[in-house]
């Protein structure tokens, strides 16, 4: 697993190559295109970004380009998380990852990593009512596997989830270019 994913935004994310480039060695990232004319063209161009960079590329939903562009695999909305074995057996070399924004989504079978959100207070128009770190502790423990903060996460709320005994959870966010 990447040791921390990185979220495309159409509207707080104009540029996802130029995101990519900026991500450390062993990152991913998570290119949510929402369907955008020109997913495909971008979604190759993060290929060929995270090939020479050391990351790992997931599409946010769409199965289909994911194959298109050999990417390594998907991220599911939680609305669509029942989705991730069958995803595994159908692409048994991919990472599908899931969001989860409640303890049900947390135990959702098949995900080899879920994305817990609204971690802390957003600006993200998705964004749930935050959990906080003891909230958020919960559901780590719930989905026993590999976790990801997502929302509200920078170095001031990153140490908090360090000091709530998160260590190993990687934090994530989607940022400006």
């Amino acid at each position: 697993m990447p040791a921390l994913l990185f979220f495309t935004d159409p509207a707080r994310t104009p540029d996802p190559v130029a995101a990519a480039r900026a991500l450390p060695k062993g990152a991913g990232i998570v290119y949510r295109s929402f369907g955008a004319p020109d997913a495909e063209a971008t979604a190759l161009q993060l290929k060929a970004v995270v090939r020479s960079g050391g990351l790992m590329l997931l599409i946010g939903q769409d199965a289909a380009l994911a194959r298109r562009v050999g990417a390594d695999g998907v991220h599911l909305p939680e609305r669509l998380a029942h989705r991730a074995a069958s995803l595994k057996r159908a692409n048994p070399g991919w990472i599908v990852t899931a969001a989860a924004h409640s303890l049900a989504a947390a135990r959702v079978p098949g995900a080899d990593a879920v994305v817990i959100s609204a971690a802390f207070p957003s600006r993200s128009p998705s964004a749930s009512w935050p959990l906080g770190p003891v909230r958020l502790s919960a559901l780590v423990r719930a989905a026993g596997r590999p976790a990801y903060a997502l929302g509200g996460v920078n170095n001031k709320t990153a140490r908090r989830l360090r000091d709530a005994g998160l260590v190993g959870l990687a934090a994530v966010d989607a940022l400006r270019t």
